[in-house]
């Protein structure tokens, strides 16, 4: 078997049970070895995962185990399961019971990540709206894992990743009017150095180059357009440079994702959501990651949601948990030193 090893296994969450998660996680074990993958678990589902995988058409033996210590020698031949939680597979109705399922798996996974009992975690999608009907209080799941590892939300980065391109976005989910008022010098120097200092530490790269991209149209054509590069963004820029991060810019978000100047940079440092999810879902729909920096553990997450609507019809294309569990296995083996 050639599957990629980490020093231990990594611990996937179901993700809400009526979308694509189940079926492409059975998916990604389908195909562990030309997709050179490490040894994962599921925490919970058991049931779910087995139905998800007939109904795509797959053989997936799927095997509980009561310990993750298990998972690496049941891999090779059975997806393993950990855990008694599990449902009936209605793929494309979700409901609250389904929301609870999906937040005891992901509540189980993120533990055993940060009790070190898995090698890292790969979460499944989830319907935010659901699960805040079943008592989940965060805006989403990296603010969730980032609470459970004791880090403050501020301090656990969002990067985008995929073959192309890597991004993050400064501001996440606020509305765009917001935005200015949110952008401060210390906002883009907190999260760019803990961006390179994740690019260092998980991807291997020991002199992270960084873009930081102007907020407005061609940088505001000398104010004409927007100030905010000459008071904010600009002194963030020289700061980073002045602590020996390699930071250019502000650059024109319109000019910066094209094909020569992609290889001049790491990563682009995006000042609001679009910006920088517009270009990954434009170059690596179908392969791109969340994955979470500063955290103690490894998370990522296929960079789609629960795509409700083709649930179980065997369309959701499994490129991205794919990517999302191999980027976490060669993390996770990176910080354990392999």
């Amino acid at each position: 078997m050639n599957t990629t090893e980490s020093a231990l296994p990594l611990a996937v969450s179901l993700g809400d049970p009526a979308g694509v998660g189940p079926e492409l996680i059975c998916e990604a074990w389908a195909r562990r070895d030309s997709a050179t993958l490490p040894a994962f678990f599921v925490t919970g589902g058991a049931g779910i995962l087995a139905d998800a995988a007939r109904t795509r058409g797959l053989i997936v033996p799927v095997r509980p185990i009561a310990d993750p210590a298990e998972a690496a020698a049941i891999f090779p031949d059975a997806l393993p399961v950990l855990g008694p939680d599990d449902g009936p597979y209605c793929p494309g109705a979700p409901d609250p019971a389904g929301a609870r399922l999906a937040l005891s798996s992901l509540t189980r996974a993120t533990a055993l990540a940060i009790a070190g009992k898995a090698g890292g975690l790969v979460t499944g999608p989830i319907a935010k709206a659901l699960l805040a009907q079943v008592g989940f209080h965060h805006p989403g799941q990296t603010e969730f894992v980032a609470d459970a590892c004791g880090i403050v939300a501020d301090d656990a980065v969002m990067l985008l990743a995929g073959p192309s391109l890597r991004t993050v976005p400064l501001t996440v989910h606020v509305a765009l009017a917001e935005v200015p008022r949110l952008i401060t010098t210390d906002l883009i120097v907190s999260r760019a150095t803990i961006t390179a200092r994740g690019l260092q530490q998980d991807f291997g790269i020991a002199q992270p180059r960084l873009a930081i991209t102007a907020l407005n149209p061609h940088g505001g054509e000398g104010g004409k357009f927007g100030d905010e590069e000459v008071p904010i963004i600009a002194p963030a820029i020289a700061a980073l440079r002045a602590g020996g991060i390699d930071a250019s810019g502000p650059h024109s978000a319109d000019a910066l994702f094209a094909p020569h100047m992609r290889g001049s940079f790491d990563v682009a440092i995006c000042m609001y959501h679009d910006q920088a999810l517009i270009p990954i879902k434009a170059l690596d729909f179908d392969q791109g990651v969340n994955m979470t920096l500063g955290l103690p553990i490894v998370r990522t997450s296929p960079d789609h949601g629960t795509a409700f609507g083709i649930a179980g019809q065997r369309l959701a294309h499994p490129g991205a948990m794919i990517a999302a569990i191999r980027m976490a296995g060669e993390c996770a083996k990176r910080r354990a030193g392999a």
